[in-house]
């Protein structure tokens, strides 16, 4: 068993994909219309799962999206090799932080707002 897929719920699938396209620098890999929406999926250069950025328009979401929020609990976690230097590159392009760089003990972790409707955490994992 792996993981391929994994959805994320997105306000406006449009934007999403310039931000996590434009900004984040994944990949568009899918984008099949399907009615008013389309399976719009993104993927890193680095490999790994497709990312689903899926309307948000079912009415469970907007309640649990804006818990998550409210309490700063990011919906999805995205790994770096240089948290430091993915800070700065992000801050540049005018992505706001709702935490800075935070050593956790076995790694370092930040928490963006990606401007679709959730918080994303990025994470680096320390050397053992």
């Amino acid at each position: 068993m792996r993981i391929e897929l994994t959805s994320l719920f997105v306000d406006d699938q449009r934007k999403a994909l310039a931000f996590y396209t434009d900004v984040l620098g994944f990949t568009k890999h899918h984008d099949i219309p399907l009615g008013e929406a389309s399976w719009l999926t993104v993927t890193s250069p680095e490999g790994g799962a497709e990312l689903l950025l899926e309307p948000s328009d079912h009415p469970a979401v907007k309640p649990y999206r804006d818990a998550l929020v409210d309490d700063g609990i990011p919906l999805a976690q995205f790994a770096v090799d240089d948290l430091a230097a993915e800070h700065a590159r992000l801050t540049e392009h005018g992505v706001v932080f709702t935490q800075p760089p935070t050593d956790i003990g076995a790694a370092w972790v930040a928490v963006f707002d990606d401007t679709c409707g959730n918080l994303i955490q990025l994470f680096q994992a320390k050397d053992e």
